[in-house]
């Protein structure tokens, strides 16, 4: 009978199953691959978010969490680290815009200038110096006091001395109150390399800091009144800011550029005590609490910095071209 029904075989039926696992496999494959897909989606999105995050965060310094200032009463804190020197962490502008800030909040109950600095520019030092005196007789109810931590020396003990008083450790090293300007001379190297020197100028004097050139007694002499000019500026805003406190009379050496420990320091009246911020801020001003007014780059600027220090300013300092410095 032709038109019978036949029972499929044995074989039909394994193939069938067969064909079924094979759809089932492909499905579950199918699946894994679409939740890995999505698992490493999200990983991706979250790295792409938190990218974003630290781009703002770099560009944005407002996005940057911080200390601010605060309805309390508290001692404000600004930090003078560093060489002073337009552009860096510790220049006048920088450091005179912390002390307004500090001067202008209402919890402000003194103010530390916490120092550890071996000096820098004398007309930098000179700006902060004369804005300190300025904000001293527009608030005259806040004290400014200088907390010299590792070091205080030359253009730093200068802003120092704006205070109305300053405290370091008994190792601090404090002083060096003169003026430098260094260079070299390469005209016997030159000389014996066969090399020729060749300056145009359109001034007599325009290149006599040029370290390829002989020394000409008359540029050296005046080179070294603009460095006593420049000592004296210094010698004078020191005593007029420390007043009778400063053992000078007895002690002219103070004012040799020498630079002493904290402990010396305070017999040569350099300082008023031995004490930590920590300790100024709770004993001396009573306001233990602190808030840090320092002005800081955004992170992008900082790393910048580290990263690119001007190489034409370390020449020219190397050079002896970048002017006196209190160092």
């Amino acid at each position: 009978m032709s038109d019978e029904w036949k029972a499929p075989s044995s074989s039909s039926g394994n193939d069938d199953q067969k064909s079924w696992k094979l759809l089932e496999r492909t499905l579950q494959a199918g699946i894994q691959e679409q939740r890995r897909a999505r698992r490493w989606g999200i990983f991706f999105k979250f790295l792409t978010f938190t990218y974003l995050l630290v781009v703002l965060a770099v560009l944005f310094p407002a996005f940057e969490l911080g200390d601010s200032a605060v309805e309390t009463r508290h001692t404000a804190v600004i930090d003078v680290r560093g060489v002073i020197a337009d552009e860096e962490a510790a220049s006048a502008d920088n450091i005179i815009g912390a002390l307004r800030e500090a001067f202008e909040d209402e919890g402000t109950r003194g103010i530390v200038l916490r120092i550890n600095s071996p000096g820098g520019s004398p007309v930098q030092s000179g700006y902060i110096y004369d804005e300190i005196r300025r904000l001293r007789g527009e608030y005259p109810d806040i004290k400014v006091y200088a907390v010299v931590t590792d070091l205080g020396a030359s253009g730093a003990y200068y802003i120092a001395s704006a205070a109305d008083e300053i405290y370091a450790n008994k190792s601090s090293l404090v002083g060096s109150i003169g003026v430098t300007a260094a260079t070299f001379g390469f005209v016997e190297a030159m000389d014996k390399l066969g090399v020729e020197r060749r300056v145009y100028t359109s001034g007599e004097h325009k290149a006599f800091l040029d370290p390829f050139q002989p020394q000409k007694p008359e540029e050296t002499q005046f080179w070294q009144n603009v460095l006593e000019t420049t000592h004296r500026q210094f010698i004078e805003a020191v005593k007029q800011g420390r007043g009778k406190r400063l053992q000078f009379e007895q002690h002219p050496e103070l004012f040799s550029g020498l630079v002493w420990s904290g402990e010396q320091a305070l017999e040569l009246g350099l300082v008023d005590g031995l004490a930590s911020t920590g300790e100024v801020a709770r004993r001396v001003i009573g306001a233990p609490e602190t808030v840090d007014f320092t002005i800081k780059g955004s992170p992008l600027e900082r790393l910048s910095k580290e990263l690119g220090a001007s190489v034409a300013d370390r020449l020219a300092m190397w050079m002896g071209l970048s002017g006196p410095a209190l160092k």
